[in-house]
């Protein structure tokens, strides 16, 4: 999982039409920084890609409703981020703006936080023990 700070100009994607040549070219030109980027550390990593998916400020505004697709707050973790629980009895919320911020893994852990403040760790191990295990194996 990789991705760079949306520091780019909103005006530059607003009103872009998804199916463009234009919104295509700016897609793959977004990938090729990050690549480029990554490659720096790791020479090969184009060849290692198994699955490759490109998220610009068009997609964050539509798919994770960011408004002007910001992805995250511009904030340390743990400064100005809100954390689970709200005014609502019985409401919890985690995602990217709460703590521990945005990424994949701190959204992860925005979640686990959550679970634990609704159910203990012992809690937690109880209902796992009525999952039953399953196996699998992934080609690749």
């Amino acid at each position: 999982h990789a991705y760079t700070p949306a520091t780019e100009p909103w005006a530059d994607w607003e009103g872009l039409d998804r199916g463009s040549d234009e919104y295509k070219r700016k897609k793959k030109d977004a990938a090729a920084f990050l690549y480029d980027a990554i490659a720096r550390q790791v020479p090969d990593i184009r060849e290692r890609v198994v699955f490759e998916k490109v998220g610009t400020p068009l997609t964050h505004e539509r798919f994770l409703r960011k408004p002007r697709g910001a992805y995250g707050w511009r904030v340390l973790a743990g400064n100005d981020l809100p954390g689970h629980s709200t005014p609502l009895e019985g409401l919890h919320v985690c995602g990217d703006s709460t703590f521990p911020g945005i990424g994949v893994p701190s959204v992860a852990m925005s979640g686990h936080i959550c679970a634990n403040n609704i159910l203990s760790v012992g809690e937690h191990w109880s209902q796992l023990d009525r999952v039953p295990l399953w196996e699998s194996s992934l080609d690749m």
